[in-house]
């Protein structure tokens, strides 16, 4: 077999923390029996058989060769719907061609299996995006510092290469659960429930693409989705920034677009919400700009001009007016809304892919780029970082890096060597870091008192 290059891709472009507590102890593992599987293939079969009899006897079945002449890429079905799309990519419709004695290829589960699905109170879940070759995977990590445990415990086979990942408690007309929203090359986001194990197709979905047959025209963006924010004051609000240019406000509980912000200039890379103020949005484009909207009124905004394109852009967990930038010529800036830029440094060679202050600890600041090197920072008092230390973990080009929204100094990382993409690592290994932080008072953040999250307050 030749070697294709394309198939070594392996790498993590996104990833995100879950705190502990918010997912179910004992996963839903949905799973079907030997007898439910072959049902499944044969009425696939049937379905297929009927469909392709209809065909012939109307005289609409192509001859032999016309097919590949004539619609070489099968753009007849172009517009079928956007299940039986879906279903294509995932390959669910190759069941049809497994023979009929397939049940003797499936086996029951163990049922010693089910006491590792369990997820305990002191677990974080780590959301992370992994591409390999060909196949897009969600995998659902666990990490427990106490018991330094740290594994795979379920995945989602995604339909298309993710970009990003938000996480978010929220679905339509059901209680509060454990959610991962997706965006990716495709501009529909997908939102999965995190504790159905084994499900072949999201929650819900967020936009919708053109259907001549339906005569429907697309929802939502035209191109990638780079970057989610789910607003945590108004459960019901997502937003999304894309490539096409645009920033989306979604009304989750109708699953449609209330507001649409077009000012940017380039594509919008980041954004993030305001802790505080539930219709504050940052935002951070390709035009070199970071811009913060009152989504109530988005037409008059705030602007600035940054060194470079906008690859991150987060509010500062613990001082509510000012924010940071981290951009593709490798600085970190800092703004005050009040002031303008307080103060700008260069972090790194390349592009900041990583950037994290901490909310617990006061002055800490984690900073990450395809430099392949991370650096912790100390920024306290609003005074211009200084550096505490740096580390190369050989993960090759760094492309995302988290804080632990419980434990302080443990960090997630995602890379592209192949046999090293991703870790989780505790900065208090580092001497600098611990003779630095160590003596400092943790802060524990309380989550406010969400003010009333009915569709007018937001949307």
């Amino acid at each position: 077999m030749e070697n294709n290059p394309e198939n070594n891709i392996n790498f993590i472009p996104c990833l995100k923390w879950v705190k502990r507590g918010v997912a179910s102890t004992n996963p839903v593992n949905v799973q079907l029996s030997k007898k439910e599987l072959v049902d499944l293939i044969n009425d696939a079969k049937t379905k297929l058989s009927i469909a392709t009899a209809q065909e012939e006897a109307s005289g609409d079945a192509p001859m032999e060769g016309e097919a590949s002449e004539r619609d070489e890429f099968n753009l007849e079905n172009y517009d079928n719907d956007d299940e039986n799309q879906a279903a294509q990519a995932l390959g669910i419709q190759s069941l049809a061609e497994l023979p009929a004695e397939a049940e003797e290829h499936f086996s029951e589960s163990d049922d010693s299996e089910k006491e590792d699905d369990l997820i305990k109170p002191t677990d974080n879940l780590i959301l992370v995006g992994h591409i390999e070759g060909d196949a897009s995977v969600l995998e659902v990590h666990v990490y427990n510092e106490e018991e330094e445990s740290f594994y795979v415990h379920h995945d989602f086979l995604l339909p298309a290469f993710p970009l990003c990942i938000e996480w978010l408690d929220y679905e339509p007309n059901q209680p509060k659960g454990n959610y991962c929203a997706i965006g990716s090359m495709s501009p529909i986001i997908d939102v999965w429930d995190l504790d159905i194990m084994n499900c072949i197709e999201p929650a819900f979905t967020l936009g919708k693409s053109a259907s001549a047959k339906k005569k429907r025209e697309a929802i939502g963006h035209s191109d990638a989705v780079l970057a989610l924010a789910w607003n945590k004051n108004f459960d019901h609000v997502m937003a999304s920034g894309s490539a096409d240019q645009s920033i989306i406000l979604w009304n989750m509980e109708t699953q449609t677009p209330s507001t649409t912000i077009n000012v940017f200039e380039e594509k919008v890379q980041c954004l993030e919400w305001h802790r505080f103020e539930g219709q504050t949005l940052l935002a951070g484009g390709c035009d070199k700009t970071a811009r913060i909207f009152d989504c109530r009124n988005p037409e008059n905004h705030q602007r600035w001009t940054l060194e470079g394109e906008a690859e991150r852009v987060v509010w500062h967990p613990l001082q509510p007016f000012l924010f940071f930038a981290g951009t593709s010529t490798g600085s970190v800036e800092c703004f005050d809304c009040r002031q303008g830029k307080l103060w700008s440094f260069q972090a790194h060679e390349k592009e900041v892919t990583g950037l994290a202050p901490s909310g617990q600890c006061a002055g800490l600041l984690v900073t990450a780029s395809p430099d392949e090197t991370v650096k912790i920072w100390d920024c306290i008092d609003q005074k211009e970082p200084r550096l505490v230390a740096e580390r190369e973990f050989k993960m090759g080009n760094i492309h995302c890096l988290e804080l632990c929204p419980d434990s302080p100094f443990v960090i997630a990382l995602g890379g592209d060597k192949k046999s090293n993409n991703f870790t989780a690592f505790d900065l208090q290994n580092i001497d600098p870091v611990k003779h630095t932080f160590s003596s400092r008072e943790l802060i524990q953040l309380v989550e406010e008192e969400k003010p009333n999250t009915s569709n007018e307050a937001n949307t």
